[in-house]
C-alpha cells in the first residue's frame, strides 16, 4: 500500500529479503490516496481519504466522467510510487478486492501494462465444506461466489488474452482476519494442482488506530499460523511449494 504510513519500513525490510515476492494493493477504497485531495475531488474527501462506502463509490466510478479520469491518475500515480522503491513488481491486487470493479479492472490492465504488470490476484474462493461452521453460513458463501463468477470470469478471460498470470484459487476471502491454524490446517489438504494464494494479515501484536472493519481480525494468531510447525509439517506431506505468481 504505497499510501500507508509505514510504506517506508515495509520498502526497506523487503530489500533485506530479496526472495520476497511484493505485489502492489491499490488503494480505492478504505484509505488515503497518493495524490493530493485537490485532484481527487470526486474520490476522496478533504483530507484525501476514500470513501468506507464501496457501492457508492462504486456507481460513481462506473458512472461519473470525472471519477473515471482521476480514478486513472491515482491507479497510475500508485503504479509510480511502486516502481520508484525499486523492488520487483511480481503481482497486483487492490484493497477490499476493488478490481472486481469492471471500470478499475480495466484501468488496472492498461495502466500496469506500462509497468510490466505479469500477474493479478482473481478473488474467487469456491467455498470449501471443511471450513464452513453452519448451514446459513454455507449458504451465504455460495451466494456470494455464484454472483461474482461473472465478474471472475470475464477477469480470466482478460488477463489470458495479455499473457498476464492468475491464481486458480484463492483462501482468505470468507475467512478474513482469522486465517488461524485452525483454518489453515483444514485449508492446505485440499489445495490442487495450480497456483493457489493464501493471504493473511499476520502481526505481532496489535496497534493503536486499527481500522473498524479489522477490529475483530486475529492478528497474533494468524501470524503464529504462517510460521507453525504443523503449516510446515503439512506443506511437506501434501507436496506444496511455496512460490510468489510468476514462479
Amino acid at each position: 500500500m504505497v499510501s500507508a504510513p509505514a510504506v517506508d519500513d515495509a520498502v526497506n525490510r523487503a530489500k533485506t529479503l530479496p526472495d520476497l515476492k511484493v505485489g502492489l494493493h491499490l488503494v480505492l477504497s478504505n484509505g488515503k490516496a497518493t495524490l493530493p485531495a485537490s485532484e481527487l475531488s470526486a474520490l476522496v474527501d478533504a483530507d484525501g481519504n476514500f470513501s468506507t462506502k464501496q457501492i457508492s463509490s462504486g456507481i460513481k466510478m462506473f458512472f461519473n466522467t470525472e471519477a473515471k479520469y482521476q480514478l486513472e491518475k491515482e491507479i497510475r500515480a500508485q503504479f509510480e510510487a511502486f516502481k520508484a522503491t525499486g523492488l520487483t513488481l511480481d503481482h497486483v491486487n487492490a484493497h477490499n478486492h476493488m478490481h472486481l470493479h469492471p471500470t478499475v479492472f480495466s484501468l488496472l490492465l492498461t495502466i500496469g501494462s506500462e509497468y510490466n504488470l505479469t500477474a493479478i490476484r482473481i478473488p474467487n474462493e469456491v467455498p470449501l465444506e471443511s471450513i464452513i461452521e453452519n448451514k446459513k453460513e454455507k449458504l451465504k458463501r455460495y451466494a456470494q461466489w455464484l454472483f461474482f463468477k461473472p465478474f471472475v470470469a470475464s477477469m480470466k478471460k482478460q488477463c489470458d488474452v495479455r499473457n498476464i498470470n492468475y491464481n486458480d484459487s484463492i483462501f482468505g476471502l470468507h475467512d478474513s482476519g482469522h486465517m488461524n491454524i485452525d483454518k489453515l490446517i483444514r485449508i492446505l489438504p485440499h489445495i490442487e494442482d495450480g497456483v493457489t494464494e493464501i493471504y493473511a494479515h499476520p502481526a505481532t501484536e496489535r496497534w493503536d488506530d486499527i481500522d473498524p472493519a479489522a477490529n475483530d481480525y486475529e492478528f497474533e494468531a494468524e501470524y503464529k499460523a504462517l510460521i507453525h510447525a504443523r503449516t510446515k509439517r503439512t506443506i511437506e506431506k501434501f507436496d506444496i511449494t511455496l512460490s510468489g505468481f510468476n514462479d
